[in-house]
């Protein structure tokens, strides 16, 4: 199975709801709590190969998923594997037997959506709201311009990439895209800026 997919950055949720809803879409699971663990192997073997081994808790159903290396053009596309599992903690020990050991953790609230033909995911994320277009390139093409989506807006990053580019940007050290990392984060930021108007008050007396 190939997996062919662009992003794109949502500002206004519910605006992209009327938007799909407009372009035939309807909600196919809506809005879940998702956790996605990223594994490898010691010294970065997988992450070395741009490969990516993936355990996936969404709502109460777990998937493990492995994907190729990726081929980035207009969109991005790579190979990918993926299975239900039963058990969770389960395949977790076994992945650790295995010499595998959790390497990134990121966390979302995901809605799907589809037409009958394919699929579009929107995710809140601890990092802000994405859209993801799944299917075959025309078709991506063709739903991103029903969405108002420009192809200068395409993102062919994955979450890992996003969130590395997200903390460059804020100088964050949150380790995990988690809501209770980034969260811990933001509220350092909050009371900095607090101490910092704080102190201007006092030295402008």
């Amino acid at each position: 199975m190939r997996e062919i997919e662009i992003k794109f950055r949502v500002a206004d949720l519910r605006a992209l709801a009327r938007r799909l809803r407009g372009s035939g879409f309807r909600i196919v699971t809506p809005r879940t709590h998702e956790m996605n663990t990223l594994y490898d192997l010691p010294g970065g073997v997988l992450r070395g190969r741009k490969e990516l081994l993936r355990l996936r808790k969404y709502g109460s159903q777990w998937k493990l998923t492995h994907k190729a290396k990726k081929k980035t053009g207009r969109h991005s596309s790579r190979e990918e594997l993926e299975t239900g599992v039963e058990d969770g903690k389960q395949m977790d020990a076994i992945l650790r037997a295995l010499g595998y050991s959790p390497s990134f953790r990121y966390e979302k609230f995901r809605a799907e959506w589809t037409d009958g033909k394919a699929q579009v995911v929107v995710d809140e994320t601890p990092i802000g709201n994405f859209c993801e277009i799944e299917g075959a390139p025309r078709w991506i093409d063709a739903t991103a311009k029903k969405l108002g989506v420009r192809e200068v807006d395409y993102i062919t990053k994955n979450y890992a990439g996003l969130f590395l580019d997200w903390k460059a940007r804020t100088k964050s050290r949150a380790e995990e895209m988690t809501f209770k990392a980034v969260n811990v984060y933001k509220s350092a930021q909050k009371h900095a800026r607090q101490d910092g108007l704080s102190y201007f008050a006092r030295d402008r007396k």
